[in-house]
């Protein structure tokens, strides 16, 4: 039962946040970035979260985004971890995360 109802929630989380068009996007980004922020903090302990989370967030697909967000619901699951770890490991949330860490996001590197 428990598991039709967590299924249920995620159909409905997927839909409302698509549903709600730019509000969706905002609300969907918000909700993924605590699930990042977690994974982060897990997998990375004593590392400021917040850039890469940013980062992660920034070079995730919408797919991908609406897929972490759910995670607030159900859990975040190792197919969840391995997802961000993915995002994660792309040149360009690497380059984002480095220009983070080291300040050059201020000189346009």
């Amino acid at each position: 039962m428990r598991l039709v109802a967590a299924c249920a929630s995620v159909v409905l989380l997927a839909g409302c946040l698509q549903d709600l068009g730019p509000a969706g996007d905002v609300l969907a980004r918000d909700v993924a970035k605590g699930v990042v922020n977690n994974v982060v903090q897990t997998r990375f302990p004593g590392v400021n979260a917040a850039p890469i989370t940013d980062c992660v967030i920034d070079n995730a697909t919408g797919s991908e985004i609406i897929t972490i967000a759910e995670a607030a619901v159900i859990g975040t699951t190792p197919a969840t971890s391995a997802l961000i770890v993915d995002i994660a490991g792309r040149p360009d949330t690497l380059r984002c995360a480095a220009n983070n860490a080291f300040g050059l996001e201020a000189l346009g590197l």
